[in-house]
């Protein structure tokens, strides 16, 4: 249940959370936050080194209310699928009164952290910083989140050959085989009355002049502006996750809820507007969301080599976030497979677009739930490092009326919370250190109950129409 505030209480908790003084308060029924400007020289002021070293995993969302007695609906795969909301999300501007922030131990998304957490610190008055990279933080520790000693969730259900489950509660999305992995499961028959979909695989096509192989038949990922610092390092053996370095277009997602500093992994996914990030729903989900910024290549030891580039705001005062309307309505559970939200950001203090500063992965969407190799990234609650693992995916289908659906799964040692909406990756390249994102974690369990099993929402028709509104929201910002 929602916990409302008085507005003396508002007032008071909303001082706490920026160094400038107090947030305006929004008048009792007013429907729209005061709109404020957040650019990147504030999103550096606020969002510090030790503020975001002291963030937590973003908790997992309330559950929707079920009636007693009302058992979860079971998805109808001939039904017509609602429209898919291509609005920009609840998250509330700066104006936007505190909730109270989810109690110390909370669940968090993508399973317990591996450690302890402390309650998120609270926000310290800080100048605005510079154009251009900000100074090391602290020190680099060498944390490593454990794997949790849970017992896995059953295998994957589905045999080679069987049919694919549909990739949204509602609409039936047969994938077929990805020209890069073969051996893949075969496609499955459409249901009467449903189109087609595309003969292959989808990939959203990198902005004109990418640099890329001429004979590649797919666009070939954006490159950074800025050559690589080095090769990143794989693991020696498949499923075995490991701390690195880091690649620049993957890293952390700030945001502020409540009175507590959160953070989730996200990714840079190529645009004509060269400024979209990819993460999961549940992460930038809830109209207390806001002070949202995207930090690329954090570590704890250089947590800001690219700087912040701040998640833009409507006239309203509200974040670009696009996630599907059917998974704010009907919860993450039973919208499960809808797990996946994009966020349009502007410059960082150097006055540098996002794509052009770190690079960018295609997304590709119709493709299949198997693939031969997808090297995985996220950044665990308390590592100093981000975390990388290289396995094969299989299809997971789940049993649980509530949260029902088909979703891709990777077995991948030590991915506790903070790895919430961390890349799929497959055809990774080292030179450019980008490949296609075909999944984030999330979805089922929003991401798995255990540190060591990770899954991902299907990117199918649905996934691809929720790029397409993001990029149309995004146009010329």
């Amino acid at each position: 249940m929602r916990r409302t505030l008085t507005l003396a209480a508002a007032t008071a908790a909303a001082a706490l959370l920026l160094p400038g003084g107090p947030l305006p308060v929004v008048e009792t029924g007013t429907a729209r936050a005061t709109p404020s400007l957040w650019t990147a020289r504030e999103a550096a002021a606020f969002w510090t080194p030790e503020r975001m070293a002291a963030a937590l995993p973003v908790p997992d969302p309330v559950p929707v209310p079920v009636p007693d007695g009302v058992p979860a609906p079971v998805p109808d795969p001939t039904a017509d699928a609602p429209t898919t909301g291509a609005a920009a999300s609840d998250g509330a501007a700066t104006g936007t009164p505190a909730a109270a922030a989810p109690p110390p131990g909370a669940p968090t998304a993508k399973g317990p952290a591996a450690d302890d957490q402390p309650t998120p610190a609270a926000p310290t008055p800080a100048a605005p910083a510079a154009a251009g990279p900000p100074a090391a933080g602290p020190a680099a520790g060498t944390g490593t989140a454990p794997a949790q000693g849970v017992a896995a969730p059953p295998a994957p259900s589905a045999a080679p050959g069987s049919p694919a489950a549909p990739a949204s509660p509602a609409t039936p999305v047969t994938p077929v085989a990805s020209p890069t992995t073969p051996g893949d499961a075969a496609a499955a028959p459409v249901a009467p009355g449903v189109p087609a979909p595309p003969a292959t695989p989808t990939v959203t096509p990198a902005p004109s002049g990418t640099p890329g192989p001429a004979t590649d038949p797919l666009p070939s990922p954006s490159a950074p502006t800025r050559a690589p610092a080095g090769p990143v390092v794989a693991p020696a053996t498949a499923g075995v996750g490991q701390d690195f370095d880091g690649v620049p277009a993957v890293g952390r997602m700030y945001v502020m809820k409540g009175a507590g500093a959160y953070f989730c992994t996200a990714s840079v996914v190529s645009s004509p507007g060269r400024n979209l990030v990819l993460s999961a729903g549940h992460c930038l989900l809830g109209s207390d969301t806001r002070q949202v910024a995207f930090v690329p290549h954090y570590t704890r030891a250089k947590p800001r080599p690219y700087g912040l580039f701040p998640v833009l705001r409507d006239s309203a005062g509200r974040s670009k976030v696009w996630i599907d309307q059917r998974y704010k309505t009907q919860g993450a559970e039973k919208a499960a497979t809808l797990d996946v939200a994009f966020a349009a950001v502007g410059p960082n203090a150097a006055g540098s677009k996002l794509e052009n500063a770190v690079g960018g992965n295609r997304l590709l969407t119709g493709s299949t739930f198997t693939h031969a190799k997808v090297t995985l990234i996220g950044h665990p609650a308390s590592a100093a490092r981000p975390r990388v693992c290289v396995n094969r995916t299989t299809k997971f289908t789940s049993t649980d009326p509530k949260s029902p659906g088909s979703f891709l799964r990777i077995d991948c040692t030590g991915f506790p919370g903070g790895t919430s909406g961390g890349p799929f990756i497959t055809r990774f390249d080292d030179r450019t250190r980008t490949g296609d994102v075909v999944g984030v974690i999330g979805g089922w369990k929003t991401g798995g109950p255990t540190a060591d099993t990770s899954y991902s929402p299907y990117f199918g028709a649905e996934i691809r129409k929720l790029y397409q509104a993001a990029v149309a929201g995004a146009k010329g910002a």
